[in-house]
């Protein structure tokens, strides 16, 4: 998940998500993630650095010994 602005034309380092089983739960969880932080920063905050929150759902190889 990266949390950005536009007003200052970049993006924080990225925040690593859970692992999920399939991509529509990824999907759902980075949805409901990002709603869950716009919430915590607040409206106000949110407009005056035009804040918002990207996130893609991909699959890493774990490897299994």
């Amino acid at each position: 998940m990266f949390m950005c602005s536009s007003v200052n034309s970049m993006c924080l380092d990225p925040h690593p998500l859970s692992y999920h089983d399939t991509h529509y739960d990824c999907l759902q969880a980075g949805y409901e993630e990002a709603s869950n932080k716009l919430t915590e920063i607040g409206k106000a905050e949110t407009n005056k650095h035009e804040i918002y929150i990207k996130f893609s759902c991909s699959w890493e190889k774990i490897n299994e010994v």
